[in-house]
């Protein structure tokens, strides 16, 4: 029937009208989580209707909020970067689920990386392509397992960091002008944040900066660390040496300084996150990611590496070592209720099971032995937000892997 009215609308010569009309209706981007002010600066570059006239093919039209509760620095930022998206007329999903019935890509833009996983993969069941934000996942293995999980159901997924796209990266990495690049020292602000490894946090933005001009190929890690710096030193398969500084203390940038065949380069300045967003929808025009997902891998196992070499006294640590780790890492999922009447009776349900909190610790301990103890938590209506912190006061030490609330 419908093959039947496109020809007779092409007979009346308004078939090619409708079908031009048609291909110019934008396509939909949901966004996980307004915890970010990328968000709004993904937002309006977008949808922004004198803007570049790729982003032009694409709108953002819907999002869900998310947020982790024992995370300040996204909980407590939730409605401040809802609020643009809402003033533009984006749509608030109570789901990750009902918000993908609405659109065509995503962006998991989640500031905290532990729930990264747990909401990519209604993203990926739903064959959605989609741009994750940073940094990636709160752990290396979370990393492996979203990568596997999307190439096993052939759902396009890119991450990246804006720095990755400041001035002349790209041109030094592809184009050569100054002659293979035999070294970098790379430097980011590096604020730390306790739920994520050390470097995921903040540093992520420097590693990718010197991953960026090195490309992959890093094999080791060293890492000195005092309470204002880290220096973080990674040996490449080819001889190569490529360094990390993160910066707490005094003036902070970004940038690097590229050692070259030719010449001595100082670039890798941030640029806004413009360059990236064009990049985010020639991916989803595309399907193909930029450049090798091994090389988000081996971000991922540098910084990894380099929390093992902290931890050991400052030992050479192989990105094999804890790329092996992290495969073989056995994750023991929980899931808690807290359930509406909780004031009334201080108790949850873990996995069904209706458990006091003063025995929730105890319950959990011995399946941390078996392995990481992932715990997905959530909140009936009406539960209020003293009694939630007083569940995490228990599962603190606990990997908290998602956060669902009504």
């Amino acid at each position: 029937m419908t093959k039947f009215i496109l020809t007779v609308l092409i007979v009346l010569g308004i078939g090619n009208a409708a079908i031009a009309q048609d291909t110019q209706t934008p396509k939909r981007i949901g966004i996980i989580g307004t915890t970010t002010s990328h968000v709004p600066a993904f937002a309006n570059q977008i949808n922004d209707p004198n803007g570049d006239e790729l982003m032009q093919r694409y709108e953002v039209t819907a999002a869900y909020a998310g947020g982790m509760p024992d995370n300040p620095d996204s909980w407590n930022r939730i409605g401040q970067f809802m609020k643009p998206l809402v003033d533009m007329g984006v749509t608030m999903y109570p789901t990750i689920e009902e918000m993908l019935e609405h659109v065509d890509f995503v962006i998991l833009a989640s500031v905290d990386g532990r729930p990264h996983l747990e909401q990519a993969k209604p993203v990926i069941a739903a064959g959605k392509p989609m741009y994750l934000d940073k940094p990636m996942a709160g752990s290396l293995a979370d990393v492996l397992e979203i990568f596997r999980l999307a190439k096993e159901n052939n759902v396009p997924i890119f991450t990246a960091s804006s720095l990755r796209y400041g001035k002349d990266v790209q041109d030094i990495r592809n184009n050569k002008p100054h002659g293979n690049v035999i070294g970098c020292d790379a430097f980011s602000p590096c604020s730390l944040n306790d739920k994520h490894p050390d470097l995921y946090w903040y540093g992520v933005h420097g590693v990718e900066t010197l991953f960026s001009f090195m490309g992959p190929g890093c094999v080791s890690v060293t890492r000195m660390h005092t309470e204002g710096s880290d220096v973080v030193v990674g040996l490449w398969n080819d001889g190569r040496i490529g360094t990390f500084r993160g910066i707490r203390q005094g003036k902070t940038d970004y940038g690097a300084r590229v050692l070259c065949e030719k010449a001595i380069v100082n670039t890798g300045q941030y640029d806004g996150y413009g360059p990236l967003g064009v990049e985010i929808c020639k991916f989803f025009d595309t399907l193909q990611p930029p450049f090798d997902p091994q090389e988000t891998i081996e971000m991922f196992a540098f910084m990894s590496a380099a929390d093992v070499c902290r931890n050991e006294g400052g030992r050479v640590v192989t990105l094999q070592e804890v790329l092996e780790q992290a495969k073989n890492e056995k994750a023991v999922y929980k899931n808690i209720v807290i359930p509406a009447a909780y004031a009334k009776s201080p108790s949850v349900f873990v996995d069904g099971q209706k458990t006091a909190i003063t025995e929730l610790k105890a319950s959990l301990q011995p399946q941390k032995a078996n392995g990481v103890v992932k715990v997905i938590l959530r909140s009936e209506k009406g539960v209020d937000f003293k009694h939630v912190q007083e569940v995490l006061s228990q599962i603190d030490g606990f990997y908290l892997a998602n956060y669902l609330y009504e």
